[in-house]
């Protein structure tokens, strides 16, 4: 969060960072919304331990495809060209 809060005020011109704060701010609040419903329905229909099971796995499982190294010309694409070496999602390795 701390990150993500950093790069949107350093990429964000001076006349648009309130807008943009504000859009953000309602996405991550819509979304933790969205995120309590799936959990309650998936436990209700599942159970609450072989749901929190399934949404443990399922976190693994997506961390771990996210977590794939970049290549060169991905790095470059989003803007984190210029370090050496390969990149990966979520921590800068050069």
């Amino acid at each position: 969060m701390v990150i993500r809060q950093t790069i949107l005020r350093l990429r964000t011109s001076d006349e648009l960072r309130g807008r943009v704060s504000s859009v953000n701010s309602m996405f991550v609040g819509f979304s933790n919304e969205i995120g309590a419903f799936e959990s309650g329905v998936t436990a209700r229909l599942m159970g609450t331990v072989p749901a929190v099971v399934f949404g443990g796995a399922m976190t693994i499982l997506i961390a771990r495809g996210y977590g794939r190294p970049l290549s060169h010309d991905e790095a470059d694409r989003i803007g984190w060209g210029g370090w050496s070496g390969r990149v990966s999602h979520g921590a800068f390795r050069g």
